[in-house]
């Protein structure tokens, strides 16, 4: 299980910072802030999931209120709701629907 939960967040980190590297973002602060929200984020979603609801809606629920953690979040480093708001959905759902992709994959190939 937490070889699943840590590699789950290696994933998304990789991801999510290419995200932002592809948005032109290079400075240094809004990049760890990226690692560190995501450690904030991703495991007691990925925790809430696993022992409490792995529905749908609890998915989507719990999605967004991620997208909505994480744009407060980099609105503290960035000054522009609107960017940090745009950082996070682009990254999370690039990151969420890579992670089905890889799953989906798993199941065809097992």
């Amino acid at each position: 299980m937490m070889g699943n939960l840590t590699w789950a967040l290696i994933v998304t980190i990789l991801i999510e910072m290419g995200v932002l590297l592809l948005l032109g973002e290079k400075r240094r602060k809004v990049l760890l802030a990226s690692v560190i929200i995501n450690i904030l984020t991703n495991i007691p979603l990925n925790l809430y999931l696993l022992y409490v609801g792995n529905g749908w809606s609890t998915l989507l629920i719990g999605e967004l209120l991620v997208v909505l953690v994480e744009a407060l979040w980099y609105d503290l480093f960035i000054k522009n709701l609107y960017h940090a708001a745009i950082y996070s959905l682009l990254c999370n759902v690039i990151s969420f629907l890579t992670g089905a992709l890889i799953q989906l994959i798993f199941i065809i190939h097992n």
